[in-house]
């Protein structure tokens, strides 16, 4: 009797483990852009620079790229106009590990089921810091973003608990790319 018991015990707590570890993900095989920084600031003649990060991890920025197809009041786009975005960026020197991106990529899921607070306008014309991450839809090839936070001009945030994190991670990317540049342009 407590043989059979040990083995149903086993079974259940393998089916309860293995269960548990189902990927809990909104993200498309087809999806290739993960994550968006931009700084955007129209007093400043135009001014629009920030990176994308793909699913492989390569960090790819641009800067007052002509023609850029911005995403709509939702910060939806589609595969297409993305793509064309793409072209025009340049592929850093800074790149994102495997385990990296795994760690960050599955809180998408989290922040695209929160709530975002309600924008704070400060009129400064500092212009506006933008962290957003993407889910793809198979069906319409569009991606759509979920603002993580806005700081500057115009201020918002996710309310969800990782939104912090995940900023904190993107603006240590943001960090390295920029004493990256700094130091191929050398001193001042």
């Amino acid at each position: 009797m407590s043989k059979l018991f040990f083995i149903s015990l086993s079974v259940f707590i393998t089916a309860l483990l293995t269960g548990g570890c189902r990927k809990d993900s909104i993200l498309s095989r087809e999806q290739e852009v993960l994550f968006q920084y931009e700084y955007r600031n129209d007093a400043e003649g135009k001014r629009l620079e920030g990176f994308f990060i793909d699913r492989q991890g390569n960090v790819l920025t641009y800067r007052n790229p002509a023609e850029w197809n911005h995403p709509d009041q939702d910060l939806s786009i589609y595969s297409d106009q993305l793509s064309v975005n793409l072209d025009k960026c340049s592929v850093s020197e800074k790149h994102v590990s495997a385990a990296e991106l795994e760690k960050y990529s599955r809180l998408i899921s989290n922040i695209s089921s929160s709530k975002v607070s309600a924008a704070r306008h400060s009129g400064t014309g500092a212009g506006t810091h933008r962290f957003i991450c993407y889910s793809f839809d198979e069906a319409t090839k569009a991606y759509k973003g979920f603002l993580i936070r806005a700081e500057g001009e115009i201020s918002r945030e996710n309310l969800n608990f990782y939104s912090k994190k995940i900023v904190a991670w993107m603006k240590d990317v943001n960090r390295d790319i920029t004493d990256y540049q700094s130091q191929l342009s050398g001193p001042q």
